[in-house]
């Protein structure tokens, strides 16, 4: 089932980089994940990836590091609106049957994956989040003119007050080192460690989908990097980095928009992967990126982790 999932990303752009075989070979091995297909008449209509892990004695269906969606791809039809959303409950309806056994299930869908009824009826909860896309990256100007003021203010310091260029071609454990100050500066626990970022890093510099913009000023002090991802259809913003001493020269703020500037040369939107926290969305909103709404679902079928989300909800509360 897998060969024919990877036949199928190959002759099919439509389905999403993160949901992509070598991806999820990346960042969660050959053997963490599996894939569910609907197949008619020889021809794939629906696919959709999963990575599993054990923990606790539960198997888990969940989210990968730096994968911002997975969820259903369902091939595009070409029946009446009634019709084809009756073809995508079907086709959806048969992916969750063919699931194997889970104690609790969680992934992000991707924003274009709208409807998620089929899995509401089958007994899934929905959490709407946000990312933030600059939909149309063929007019330079037009993006420009959409930033806000402290937005074009902070590249314009970054550039004439502080000197700050851009460039390409940082290593990845440089890249690391800045990213990992991010972390620290929040006094969070890195959500990956340096041989998975370099394992990811790898596959994606193999197939030429990636690139690492670092800001450095007349002295070579890095202040800020990014690292942009992209596929046929859209680059993402996927880690940034920054020194926190140097974090008012806006140098994040150039770091973007030359990312931003480069993605239109090879891709035809930019995901800045939005944020629920406060913060990072004020400062993704500034690019006037559009809010796109998506879709978190989850299941949870095991009686004791029931248990123990509603005492965490209690503690919460």
């Amino acid at each position: 089932m897998r060969n024919r999932y990877v036949e199928l990303s190959e002759l099919e752009a439509s389905i999403p980089l993160f949901s992509r075989p070598w991806w999820l070979d990346a960042v969660a091995g050959e053997r963490s994940w599996d894939v569910v297909l609907v197949e008619r008449d020889g021809v794939l209509h629906a696919s959709m990836p999963f990575v599993f892990t054990h923990r606790y004695g539960h198997r888990f269906i969940s989210q990968p590091i730096l994968t911002q969606h997975l969820g259903p791809w369902l091939r595009a039809g070409g029946a009446k609106y009634a019709k084809e959303l009756a073809r995508q409950k079907d086709l959806c309806e048969e992916l969750i049957r063919q699931l194997p056994r889970y104690d609790h299930f969680f992934q992000n869908f991707h924003h274009q994956q709208t409807n998620w009824l089929p899995f509401f009826w089958q007994g899934f909860k929905q959490t709407t989040r946000y990312t933030y896309v600059l939909p149309d990256l063929s007019d330079e100007k037009k993006i420009w003119d959409g930033f806000q003021a402290n937005i074009r203010t902070d590249i314009k310091k970054a550039s004439n007050r502080f000197g700050v260029k851009v460039r390409a071609g940082l290593c990845i454990r440089e890249f690391f080192a800045l990213n990992s100050l991010v972390f620290k500066r929040q006094g969070m626990a890195m959500p990956y460690d340096l041989a998975q970022i370099e394992r990811l890093d790898q596959a994606c510099a193999k197939r030429g989908c990636r690139r690492i913009f670092i800001a450095e000023d007349a002295e070579g002090r890095p202040h800020a990097a990014v690292y942009v991802v992209w596929d046929e259809k859209s680059a993402y913003y996927l880690m940034g980095g920054g020194d926190p001493e140097l974090r008012n020269s806006g140098a994040t703020s150039l770091c973007m928009w030359e990312a931003v500037r480069f993605a239109a040369t090879v891709t035809q939107r930019f995901d800045l992967e939005g944020s629920m926290l406060e913060p990072v969305e004020r400062f993704f909103r500034g690019f006037g990126a559009v809010q796109v709404p998506y879709s978190s679902l989850s299941r949870t079928p095991s009686r004791l982790l029931q248990c123990v989300q509603f005492a965490r909800t209690l503690i919460k509360s």
